[in-house]
């Protein structure tokens, strides 16, 4: 891949002179790949945004005769990307800290429901869609969270988007050989927090009985589906009302589940698909509230992640009731 070239001054908003630039085809074709990336390595679909329009922006500040230069237009705009993506996850650390209670990636509804989150409502550019397959399920996301900044971003461009260690070493300013170790030690991490799911259909099984004995107020049915080991973590960003810290034990996470449910009698709650798993929405006056995604391994749950958040539930709001 072509070495990036750094630009200082204003940045065009396309083509100068009004010229059809040759390479904007490739550019824009690019943006579906850069966004599932982004959000891969950043767990937040709002930063993977921000990456996208900042790669944009670097690649317009080009001039004609740099860009023309480039002998790959998506191998340079996913370096860019992939530096964008590791100097924000190097500054995250310093943001987690000052984040309100427990940080949780942005959940993401499924394809066929996805909308902008705009105030009027309309739906998203097919283009930005998020790719929904292992490597963006919520567990899968969370143990990516867990990684240095190094190794998340040689993880997932050598492992997920299968590009070369050659190229990843571009990208991480380390050679082949360090970046192969990287993705090593990440996949070391994912194999040891790694648990056999349970099939798709019988995940939503579960969701659906977790469901129904919430809604009946119904603890023992709770507990009954819930691992003993169980642990719940609520992420509200200081913004709304949430457990600050996890709640472990089948027993807690069932009699706190139930005392929200009797809090608020008039909450809705439907199964919907979370990062491409059978999860559950929670909505108050047709507006979304919460997105439950859960891990499930055999026939209990083991972990329950409820994003409450107002800023991370964007594509989820708007949404036309359904049953």
């Amino acid at each position: 891949m072509t070495t990036p070239t750094a630009s200082s001054g204003p940045t065009p908003s396309g083509p100068e002179n009004g010229l059809a630039d040759p390479s904007l085809g490739a550019v824009v074709s690019e943006r579906r790949q850069l966004i599932n990336l982004a959000y891969r390595l950043l767990g937040s679909l709002a930063d993977a945004e921000d990456v996208v329009q900042e790669t944009y922006a670097r690649w317009y500040a080009l001039s004609r005769e740099q860009r023309d230069a480039v002998q790959s237009v998506g191998g340079w705009l996913t370096k860019v990307a992939g530096r964008i993506c590791l100097d924000l996850l190097r500054s995250a650390r310093a943001r987690r800290e000052r984040y309100v209670g427990e940080w949780i990636p942005e959940p993401l509804p499924d394809r066929t429901e996805w909308i902008a989150g705009r105030a009027d409502g309309a739906t998203a550019d097919p283009a930005d869609r998020i790719t929904l397959d292992e490597s963006v399920t919520m567990a899968f996301l969370v143990v990516l969270e867990s990684m240095t900044p190094a190794e998340r971003v040689a993880f997932v461009l050598h492992d997920v988007f299968r590009y070369p260690f050659a190229d990843v070493a571009e990208i991480v300013g380390r050679t082949p050989a360090a970046c192969r170790q990287l993705a090593s030690a990440a996949r070391r991490r994912i194999r040891a927090a790694h648990s056999p799911a349970a099939p798709t259909a019988r995940q939503a099984g579960i969701v659906r009985d977790f469901k129904r004995a919430w809604e009946a107020q119904d603890i023992d049915a709770l507990i009954a589906l819930l691992d003993p080991g169980a642990t719940a973590i609520a992420d509200s960003g200081g913004v709304v009302s949430a457990e600050p810290l996890p709640v472990d034990g089948a027993e807690r996470i069932a009699h706190g589940i139930v005392g929200i449910i009797r809090r608020v009698p008039e909450l809705t709650v439907l199964e919907r698909s979370v990062n491409g798993r059978p999860g559950l929405v929670a909505r108050q006056a047709g507006i979304t509230v919460t997105v439950m995604a859960f891990d499930i391994t055999g026939d209990r749950i083991t972990r329950i992640w409820a994003v409450r958040n107002p800023d991370k539930l964007r594509p989820w709001t708007a949404r036309p009731q359904r049953p």
